[in-house]
């Protein structure tokens, strides 16, 4: 060693001390002008100073031979432990699992060669001698005795893991929604899927399910070996053992969990069904893995390396790291991925979990050297957002162009109509969320309409003189209206206007009676039910006038007098019954392959025309019974109401085979 401490400094110090006073003496002893008695003084002082120095060297010498005889014995303590070390170098078992006795002696032997590093090095080396040669051993015992207690540290992690299978029912329940729930169907389709459960997504802390990762009873053992290593200097190789160990106990725990590595480049290319399960178990995921395992090998890691400044921070860190931003990773492909419409629930599922867990992950990762997943968390959140929004106003702009080149078969509810009332009705669930992404978006550019998908003035100003409307409330009423116009649009493709009626009806009745009977009530608003209520009543008198007001007017007598008489013209009221029964038959014909799918409104309907013209067909009837054969009658009133029970039931039927009984 190239400095090197005195054997004795204290007894040098003395010798040294002694000297300069003995020079002092002789030096004062030459003066000429000195008394008697000062010269006196000096000789004894000189005396004593003799004596002293001589007592001095023999001191030393007797402190050589002190030190002479501890080396032997240093030497002698360190073959005991060296045997014992190596002693277990020869046999292959672990010695923790030899029971805690061997274990005890095992840590008093390294213990006891670090005190022996200690005092051979307050020794003086030349870097040649027996003390240098001890030294030299003694590292190389606590070196072997390190790399055995790596090994006993990474074994007893490994062999005392606990299961990774949740325990936890409120998370095991969710997964099993997850599975039997329905799947989403492409755009145009009637059905929407509903939401992941929201009672799965619950605000409680990750304390609530910590769980022991590795079993209790060898926590004192991994402090005990933790506590070695970092005292002789091999901290390093106990916190990469820690690391490793954990990091494969984390991947398990994601493999358990039935997640695949995969990259933003695998994502963008996958089927949606594959990609919407998948999206599904990310979301029951992230709530498992942040909430209770990290939460978990966070403990871990803080019961272990607590001690040791931030050792215990930068464990976690690095054996979650990878597995976080596994998962972070698949967020943002989904996030950075084409902005179709059947995503947005599930994006939103997973906005709103990654928002509930960043309280949990800000938590965990709360020092500087925690920042990256923390960042990474919150850079995935903001596009997660950035998305849904996209995504929402992109829906908008797919409602406004979804274009028919042909009229939909029996004027019933459009498919466009179903999918967006229940895409609506199932983002309810997601309303606070939206109001937050949503706030910021005006409407006068979320969407560019063509001059006839342009939203009702009337609805516009409905929705800027509401009170209070929430930017959910704002982007569902601006939806709703580009749905109207295209249905309105899509009206115009039917030749008859009584049929056109009949589709604009159908749909305005139902997107009334999914706002009446969900969630989205409490976000449109009564006023709005009140207002597309009188819509499609509108709508239904339409109908009727379409329809029936011209067969109506065959049953008035106009027409069916002699010239410039009062009498009944038995040729004409014939003529005239025949024309309306032909005309009955007609829309019979036709309007019985109609379909008003709501059966109360088929029924209102029906009661509604059955009142109308049951009553004209009786009392014109009754009015002229007696200039009327009973050729003449080919239908009673009761065949007629009943007749009228057949339309709108999507079915065609013919009168021409019906005979009266």
């Amino acid at each position: 060693m190239g400095d090197c401490k005195s054997v004795s400094p204290t007894l040098e110090g003395e010798e040294d001390l002694i000297a300069a006073a003995q020079k002092i003496v002789i030096a004062l002893e030459t003066k000429r002008n000195l008394t008697g008695d000062a010269r006196k003084i000096l000789a004894d002082l000189g005396t004593q100073l003799s004596s002293i120095a001589k007592l001095s060297e023999n001191k030393k010498d007797e402190v050589e031979d002190e030190e002479e005889g501890g080396l032997g014995e240093i030497k002698e303590r360190l073959n005991v432990v060296q045997d014992k070390v190596m002693n277990w170098e020869v046999d292959e078992s672990m010695i923790w699992d030899c029971g805690s006795e061997e274990a005890y002696d095992y840590v008093k032997a390294v213990d006891e060669a670090q005190k022996l590093i200690e005092i051979l090095e307050s020794l003086c080396l030349d870097g040649d001698g027996e003390e240098s040669e001890l030294l030299r051993r003694a590292h190389d015992v606590v070196h072997t005795a390190m790399v055995r207690l790596e090994e006993e540290f990474r074994h007893m992690l490994v062999q005392n893991r606990q299961p990774f299978e949740p325990e936890h029912v409120s998370f095991r329940s969710s997964e099993e929604d997850v599975e039997t729930e329905g799947s989403v169907i492409s755009f145009g389709d009637e059905l929407v899927e509903d939401s992941v459960p929201r009672d799965s997504i619950s605000r409680r802390s990750s304390e609530d399910f910590v769980i022991n990762l590795v079993h209790t009873s060898v926590i004192p053992d991994l402090q005990c070996i933790a506590k070695l290593m970092f005292d002789s200097n091999y901290d390093r190789e106990c916190t990469q053992a820690f690391i490793s160990v954990q990091k494969d106990a984390l991947d398990d725990c994601l493999f358990m969990l039935e997640v695949e590595k995969l990259s933003i480049e695998d994502v963008l290319k996958m089927e949606w069904a594959n990609l919407n399960s998948r999206i599904r178990r990310w979301i029951w995921v992230m709530k498992i893995f942040v909430r209770v395992y990290l939460a978990s090998e966070k403990r871990l890691s803080d019961q272990i390396f607590g001690g040791f400044d931030s050792c215990s921070s930068i464990c976690f860190v690095e054996a979650s790291k990878s597995p976080m931003l596994l998962l972070l990773n698949f967020g943002e492909a989904i996030a950075i991925g084409p902005h179709q419409p059947e995503k947005l629930v599930r994006m939103l599922g997973m906005y709103e979990v990654l928002a509930d867990l960043m309280p949990d992950i800000d938590a965990l990762y709360n020092d500087e050297i925690d920042s990256y997943v923390r960042n990474e968390s919150q850079d995935v959140l903001r596009r997660l957002g950035y998305s849904v929004k996209a995504t929402f106003l992109e829906f908008e702009n797919l409602v406004a162009s979804n274009i028919s080149t042909n009229p939909f078969p029996g004027g019933g509810i459009h498919h466009l109509t179903r999918y967006v009332m229940n895409y609506l009705r199932t983002l309810t669930d997601y309303s606070e969320t939206l109001n937050l992404l949503l706030k910021d978006s005006g409407k006068e550019n979320s969407v560019t309409f063509s001059p006839d998908l342009n939203p009702t003035v009337e609805d516009n100003s409905s929705i800027s003189s509401s009170f209070c409307v929430s930017p959910t409330a704002l982007h569902f009423r601006s939806l709703i209206s580009i749905l109207q116009c295209n249905l309105d649009e899509k009206s115009k493709l039917y030749k008859e206007d009584s049929l056109r009626h009949l589709f604009l009806m159908n749909n305005i009745h139902y997107m009334t009676q999914k706002v009446k009977d969900s969630e989205l009530r409490t976000i449109l608003g009564d006023e709005w039910i009140r207002k597309h209520n009188w819509k499609f009543q509108q709508q239904a008198m339409n109908y009727e006038r379409a329809t029936w007001s011209s067969i109506l007017s065959l049953l008035r007598d106009e027409g069916i007098h002699y010239p410039g008489s009062t009498s009944v013209s038995r040729t004409l009221l014939k003529e005239r019954m025949q024309s309306f029964y032909v005309a009955f038959e007609e829309i019979y014909k036709i309007q019985t392959a109609w379909l008003i799918p709501d059966i109360h409104l088929r029924e209102d309907l029906r009661i509604s025309v059955s009142v109308k013209v049951i009553q004209a067909y009786r009392t014109f009837v009754g009015r002229h019974l007696n200039n009327l054969s009973d050729k003449s009658i080919k239908y009673s009133a009761d065949d007629l109401e009943n007749f009228l029970l057949h339309l709108f039931e999507g079915s065609p039927r013919s009168l021409n085979s019906f005979h009266r009984k």
